[in-house]
């Protein structure tokens, strides 16, 4: 696979970390769009980059944390078509809440599951505890409390 010229890296490693910051303040809507014009910098096909993976977690992630599910969904789908993306607990988990939120059950439970599958009951430690009810309610076995997770609706 053909490496990024060096002026694009890091041109597109400094627009992230500007997302970065602007996310660690909580500050998601502005850091957005410091990661699309970062994902601009991609060559064609986007998708066949491994910076279009880590963009779109990001970008996914945002969105999530913004509370736009719709968008969030939409990005981390299109990041599962990136390198490294299938398999990636984090990737599956922020795809699984999307879903979930967006009243997707099949989907949520699905991609909760690749989550859970790939990394344990550790990636939800910092979540919301109705991701890991929900997926407990779709599996058996699963670690944790065992309440209903429909009380968060």
């Amino acid at each position: 696979m053909p490496e990024l010229s060096e002026d694009i890296h890091s041109e597109i490693q400094r627009l992230s970390a500007e997302g970065d910051a602007l996310a660690s303040e909580r500050r998601y809507s502005e850091a957005i769009p410091a990661y699309w014009k970062a994902w601009d910098l991609l060559p064609e096909p986007k998708t066949e980059w491994e910076a279009a993976t880590w963009l779109l977690a990001a970008i996914g992630d945002a969105n999530f944390l913004g509370r736009d599910y719709t968008a969030g969904k939409d990005n981390l789908t299109t990041a599962m078509h990136c390198p490294g993306a299938i398999g990636n607990p984090f990737l599956h988990l922020r795809l699984g809440q999307c879903q979930l939120e967006l009243g997707v059950l099949d989907r949520a439970a699905d991609e909760l599951m690749r989550a859970y599958m790939g990394a344990g009951t550790d990636i939800f430690k910092d979540q919301d505890p109705k991701y890991l009810l929900f997926l407990q309610s779709k599996a058996k076995g699963i670690e944790g409390p065992k309440k209903s997770w429909q009380f968060w609706k």
